[in-house]
Parts: structure tokens; sequence; C-alpha cells
């Protein structure tokens, strides 16, 4: 099975990666990065410091006033990693191999086990393309451990909770069930996961990936649950490229239960699920903006939910890219 290398921070990346054309790694200038890169074995380093990821401000002045946070020390920033899929650097995800893709969960899971060991919150994301601010070419993601829930988590774990003293299941479960009992918004489903387009989208071709079991975090989906997770990420964004017949971009990241010392508490309420943000809205170069009255009073969609579910649904599971023999290999596979 090919592994993912993760290597050192995105500025040094394209100078240690082959070029596009060239599928043999050879311009690497150190011998170990060349043998665990041709091994497919994994090398995290730290990114360059994350201030805003650290618990504290700036040091207090000496007449601060309530009006501004204030902390008298500022603690280190806690780690960030970045994480290459492919030795190749124009090979994304919807083209890579289910195995492949598989060292890629793998990876995801050994990393949020070694950080979550200390820190509480560790967020998965990967930034496809330029469109959205990525100014490395070679696709990768990136891990930001934090000392702190960051915003997006805490609306999550009020939510979540919430609903779980009042109705006495996680509210992704239900979700999860309902969507399947209606259908219009599906995407995908497979044997473990689900692929929506959910009721709240505001990004025109969003989507959100649900296990169909109680899962509260990536380390603890089975070997089955995995693989049939590569299998449903390589079909959705085989769709996405398909759409406009173009490397689709996106944001996407992974959510579940909080991490640290207090990973043994009761986290039953949260439901494992990753979140899909893609801009393009009617072609490969015309995009959403959130501007306007969406940045100052209220999000506004351009197509629906059940729109954009059907015209994804409707997508062939083959890249688009593929030369007929590849195709019929792909639709075998």
């Amino acid at each position: 099975m090919m592994a993912p290398s993760c290597l050192t921070t995105t500025s040094q990346l394209c100078s240690l990666m082959p070029p596009i054309q060239d599928p043999v790694i050879t311009p690497f200038s150190k011998p170990r990065l060349l043998e665990e890169f041709g091994n497919y074995g994994f090398l995290l380093s730290d990114l360059e410091p994350r201030p805003g990821l650290s618990t504290g401000v700036a040091p207090c002045p000496q007449h601060s006033q309530a009006l501004y946070l204030c902390h008298p020390s500022l603690p280190p920033s806690p780690p960030s990693k970045v994480m290459c899929f492919h030795p190749w650097s124009d090979v994304t995800l919807p083209l890579m191999s289910v195995p492949e893709i598989r060292a890629v969960v793998d990876a995801w899971a050994s990393v949020i086990e070694e950080l979550g060991a200390q820190y509480p919150w560790v967020q998965i994301f990967e930034n496809k393309g330029a469109m959205m601010g990525c100014s490395n070419p070679h696709p990768h993601c990136q891990v930001w451990a934090s000392s702190f829930l960051p915003d997006v988590a805490q609306r999550e774990e009020r939510s979540q909770q919430a609903y779980q003293s009042q109705h006495g299941e996680p509210l992704l479960m239900e979700y999860g069930r309902q969507e399947l009992l209606r259908k219009e918004r599906l995407v995908l489903t497979s044997e473990h996961w689900l692929v929506l387009v959910p009721f709240w989208a505001v990004w025109p071709f969003q989507t959100l990936l649900l296990p169909r079991r109680h899962v509260r975090r990536l380390p603890e989906l089975t070997s089955a649950e995995r693989d049939d997770l590569a299998s449903i990420m390589k079909k959705l964004l085989t769709k996405y490229d398909n759409l406009f017949e173009t490397s689709f971009p996106y944001s996407m990241g992974w959510h579940g239960a909080p991490t640290g010392s207090e990973a043994g508490a009761n986290w039953d309420h949260w439901q494992l699920h990753a979140h899909y943000y893609p801009p393009l809205l009617r072609s490969a170069t015309v995009r959403k903006f959130m501007v306007g009255y969406e940045m100052l009073a209220q999000a506004q969609r351009d197509l629906t939910p059940e729109q954009a579910a059907e015209r994804l649904r409707a997508l062939p599971e083959v890249h688009y890219s593929l030369g007929q023999k590849d195709r019929e290999t792909a639709a075998i596979a």
C-alpha cells in the first residue's frame, strides 16, 4: 500500500518535489527524504509557528482596558504540520488509487492520535487550488493543533450537546437517517458512508461526509470503514472535477470529538464528519463570492441544496481526464 509522504514546510515543498512530467523521484537533495519518500514512509515536520493558535494574546500594556482581552504571557504556539498526498505534483486525490487514498486516511488518523494526546483540538484541512488561497501546487493538507476549542468547534459542541440532551441521540446520526429517507439531497451512499448536500448549504456544491455508524473520531474507524471512506472520497472528488471538467477547488476539513486531557470525557454527542466547501458556481472560472449583503447580513443561495445534489448525482464516477482504456479499467475497479 502506498502511503503519503509528510514533508517539511509548505514553502519548501516545491523544491523537494519532482517535476510534474517526471514520474521518477530524483531531484531530492537530502538522501533521507529520498529514501523515505521512495518507500512511502511518513515524515512529519512542524510548520512555522502559528501565534493565533495560542490561548493567550499580546502581553498586557501598563494601562489595559476591560474592552480588550488581555493575558500576562503568550504561551508557545502548538505544532502545525503538512502532509503531501502523492510524490507527483500533478496527482490530486481523485486521480489517486483507492489504496493510496486509504493510506492518507490512515495518516490522518495517526496524526490525530499523536497530537490529540496533548491538544484538545486537531484540525485537518485541505485548501485545494489557487482560488482557495493555496500557494503551493503540490497536493497536500495541513494539520493544526490548538490548545483551545476554535469558534466553529465550540458551536458544533453546543449544538450537538443540546440535541443529545433533548433527544437522547447524536444530532448528526439522526440527520443522516432523515436524509437517507428523503434521498433528495443525497449525492453518494456506500456500506459505511453518506455524502449529501446539507439543507443549510450556502456554497454552491457544498457537501457533508458522514459515517453511518456512530463514530466520534477518525482513529476509531475500522479497517473496512477506512477502505470505504477512501472509495467514496475518490467518487465524490471525481464528481467535483467532472462538474466543470477542471481540477475542482475547495476547502475541506474533518471535525470530530475534542481530544487532549479531556478525551476520556463523555463525547457521545459528537459524530465524526467532514465538510467540503467549493467556490465554483457556473463554470471552471465563475465562482461564488461571499460579499456585500452576505458579509453584512446573511448568506444567500445561488441554487438550492436539492438542485446541487441532483447535478452531482448525475455526474460519472470516472474522471473526465482519463482515456478510454483508463476509463474502462476505472469503471471495472
